[in-house]
């Protein structure tokens, strides 16, 4: 070998060898198999987490709900970065603390800011995370009932009068924001730019009483709302005490088409929130009696539950299943809020599920709350 090719060697040698060094590691972590449930989070005071928002930032936001008891705790909006790490904290102003109240973290608009759904006080909310200002973005208002109002007034199809409570919301292909309203049987709609919302569909299979309609997502296709209601109490169905999931076409001219069931749950189950994998499955949190997620297909069958063993809540991990009341997916999984609605503490959390499957992104518009 000559001098020059001997010196060319050694020095490739070296070079490689640096390279070597300066290359990441690959972590050697066993993937994690179906349903392999973590901590993603702990949820501090005023607790009762309610639907988990993972932002297009990549930070991850839940707003603390009612405490079926009841204090004078105002909510607050927690967020934790992609690992779960607690970053910052916005306490939510001009509360009714006498009243039941409580925040939904529902969705951000076209610039980042978190829309919220305030309880006690019937208001839509927008929060700048780069100041932490509050706003007003929309407020529902108290409908007459339907027995009693004059002809042409909007009213409400309820057993009993109630003011309305916003509890999840969707954007609409055009930038109109759709909300479910847990106490009146209404979806709102929110014109473009916020302002007054105005009924959009008003029907009695809506009314649930104290456990009215929860979760909404606009369809794959975006030419269809999926809403879920969590009891039939109001009497618009025969199985009062199940959970029902509809369709409801949003129609050329923007108006609602006919509303179609396309699942009924278990007795008392409360189905809360949901979301589409890519796959065409829908993942439900059911947030009652059985602490399970439930999986149904693109038809609303349903083809699975975790855990198998209703109750208990026993999903593996360190904490049970205690009210988990939504299905939020990040990657291969869903984040889910243990509400723990009868007050155990040490369950409030934000637990991590591997599902092996990724979800359908959350439909933003250009211009979404401009």
């Amino acid at each position: 070998m000559s001098a020059l090719r001997h010196r060319l060697l050694i020095a490739v040698t070296a070079a490689l060898t640096a390279l070597t060094i300066a290359a990441p590691q690959v972590s050697a972590e066993t993937p994690r198999p179906r349903w392999d449930t973590r901590v993603f989070a702990t949820v501090g005071s005023p607790g009762f987490p309610a639907n988990v928002y993972a932002h297009p930032n990549g930070r991850v936001y839940a707003g603390t709900y009612s405490n079926l008891l009841g204090d004078t705790l105002r909510s607050k909006v927690f967020e934790w970065s992609a690992g779960g790490t607690l970053l910052r904290t916005w306490t939510v102003p001009g509360q009714d603390l006498a009243a039941a109240h409580g925040v939904q973290v529902s969705i951000s608009d076209a610039k980042g800011r978190l829309i919220l759904l305030e309880k006690s006080t019937s208001r839509i909310l927008r929060l700048d995370l780069g100041t932490g200002k509050f706003t007003t973005y929309a407020t529902l208002p108290d409908l007459p009932l339907c027995s009693g109002a004059a002809a042409g007034v909007a009213c409400s199809p309820n057993l009993v009068d109630h003011a309305g409570i916003p509890n999840y919301s969707v954007w609409g292909p055009k930038g109109e924001l759709y909300v479910t309203d847990f106490a009146q049987a209404v979806i709102w709609r929110v014109p473009p730019g916020g302002g007054t919302p105005k009924p959009w569909f008003t029907d009695r299979r809506l009314d649930g009483v104290e456990f009215g309609t929860a979760g909404i997502a606009l369809s794959p296709q975006r030419n269809a709302l999926y809403v879920m209601q969590q009891t039939s109490l109001g009497l618009g169905e025969l199985s009062v005490g199940a959970g029902k999931l509809y369709k409801l076409p949003i129609t050329s001219t923007g108006r609602p088409g006919t509303l179609t069931k396309v699942w009924t749950s278990r007795l008392a189950e409360l189905p809360d929130g949901f979301s589409f994998a890519k796959s065409g499955r829908i993942y439900v949190g059911n947030a009652g009696l059985m602490q399970q997620l439930v999986v149904l297909d693109a038809q609303g069958k349903e083809i699975e539950r975790f855990p198998k063993l209703p109750l208990l809540g026993d999903n593996g991990s360190a904490m049970p299943f205690d009210g988990p009341s939504n299905a939020t997916f990040v990657g291969n999984r869903i984040l889910v809020a243990n509400q723990a609605p009868l007050g155990a503490k040490s369950h409030h959390a934000v637990l991590d599920v591997n599902v092996g499957e990724p979800g359908v992104k959350i439909y933003i518009p250009a211009g979404a709350g401009s």
